[in-house]
């Protein structure tokens, strides 16, 4: 494992990020420098490690140099959803503890309504564009060399808030490393992770969705530590990600079963009209994927298809395209090859095969390295069952030890003592052309 400083060194002309279909590319020594400039910019404005920096802001040019630039410094990163409306936003700012508040021009009705109601965040910037109350970047960094030195330089870390299907989002938040930003450990298991599902060094990951959203932004971060380049996309667009697909070279990916749908909604010519054999990893996950539609896309795209199953929190399963037409409508087994615990509510551990319950996995043994909901000790007591923690998902493992999903435990309606999954309409539904 390395971080974006070895790389710059190494190899400084490597592209690190490309945004859109090549408009703007950003090597790794750019991205080195830039970050550099930005986190010690954090430092001369107050802000200390363990602070919290919210960022509201799309898959946009600044994205990465934002983030690094808070990784570098011991500091929270705090992705805020762009798609919240201003009362929800505003709980995310405040909820974090954020010092800073960054956000994006283009959200800056939003970002402006929010900012006299958080007023701990002191330090206001934007990026894209001028908002009223806010510093521009430019601003910020003013005075500072173009190329400046960092010096004690501390992992940071991300706190991600989960999309809770009940009650508002819980920030899930993490004990800093408390490690130098170049220390093998800041990078914790990311080069690994990345190995299980065949990601290298040297790839093109291509990232369709918002990186707001966990599993976008740890696989894009990740890449930047085996020196791989991230293809950020603005926005989805199903022929777009085909068209880029095919100009930037893309080797891996990560989809959603909806970005699937879509794919496979495009007419069969403007499918054809685009060389994807360059994709050789194509992972998906976040929701169950309908049976039919998985069935298409191994059909098109064959054994580059793996899914998992985890949760910002953690997890979680795994299964390539050969076994899971073994076992269709599986999301694998254990990844590490550990025990997946399913428990009845009673909280007794259910070992009968194809018998549902909730699905736990095991966190660390210590608590302390545990994940907590941040400011809220009673929804991380719900998740946990000793050192078992739930996604809050219902389901059940076969004889094998795979995983099959049944719905959300918050979803689940029993009517006449029978359990009604809406996840099973909603599988129909997606199926149908019409929709």
């Amino acid at each position: 494992m390395a971080s974006i400083a070895t790389w710059a060194e190494q190899d400084p002309e490597r592209i690190a990020v490309i945004y859109g279909n090549g408009e703007h590319v950003e090597t790794y020594a750019e991205l080195d420098r830039r970050s550099r400039r930005i986190g010690l910019a954090l430092r001369r404005e107050g802000l200390e490690p363990g602070g919290s920096v919210a960022v509201l802001t799309g898959n946009e040019n600044d994205f990465f140099d934002l983030y690094w630039g808070c990784m570098r410094t011991g500091l929270y990163f705090v992705p805020v959803n762009w798609h919240l409306a201003e009362e929800e936003a505003e709980y995310i700012v405040d909820n974090c503890d954020a010092d800073a508040f960054v956000a994006h021009a283009n959200f800056g009705k939003v970002a402006g309504a929010v900012a006299p109601k958080v007023p701990r965040a002191k330090l206001r910037i934007s990026v894209g564009g001028e908002i009223e109350g806010f510093r521009p970047l430019d601003d910020v960094l003013a005075g500072l060399p173009e190329d400046p030195e960092l010096p004690d330089q501390l992992a940071g870390s991300v706190m991600i808030y989960s999309s809770g299907t009940t009650g508002r989002p819980k920030g899930v938040r993490r004990p800093l490393a408390r490690v130098p930003f170049d220390n093998p450990a800041a990078a914790g298991a990311g080069g690994a992770f990345q190995a299980m599902f065949g990601i290298r060094e040297g790839d093109r990951y291509i990232v369709p969705a918002p990186l707001y959203h966990a599993a976008p932004l740890m696989f894009a971060s990740s890449q930047h530590s085996i020196g791989s380049t991230c293809v950020v996309m603005r926005r989805f667009d199903a022929e777009d990600a085909l068209r880029i697909i095919q100009d930037q070279n893309v080797t891996a990916s990560q989809w959603v079963p909806t970005h699937f749908k879509r794919f496979l909604s495009l007419p069969d010519e403007v499918r054809k009209r685009y060389d994807v054999s360059s994709l050789r990893v194509a992972i998906h996950a976040a929701a169950p994927c309908p049976v039919p539609i998985k069935e298409a896309m191994i059909d098109w795209w064959g054994d580059a298809i793996i899914e998992y199953y985890a949760g910002t929190e953690g997890g979680g399963t795994l299964i390539r395209a050969q076994e899971w037409l073994s076992h269709k409508g599986s999301v694998g087994r254990h990844w590490g090859g550990g025990k997946i615990h399913v428990l009845d509510e009673e909280d007794n551990a259910i070992e009968e095969p194809n018998k549902e319950g909730a699905i736990y996995f095991e966190g660390p043994e210590q608590e302390a390295a545990r994940f907590r909901y941040y400011k809220d000790d009673e929804k991380t007591r719900d998740s946990y069952r000793g050192r078992l923690f739930t996604l809050g998902d219902i389901g059940y493992t076969d004889e094998e030890g795979y995983l099959y999903l049944t719905d959300r435990q918050s979803n689940m309606i029993i009517s006449g003592g029978v359990n009604i999954y809406p996840q099973e309409t909603e599988n129909t539904l997606i199926t149908n052309p019409k929709v």
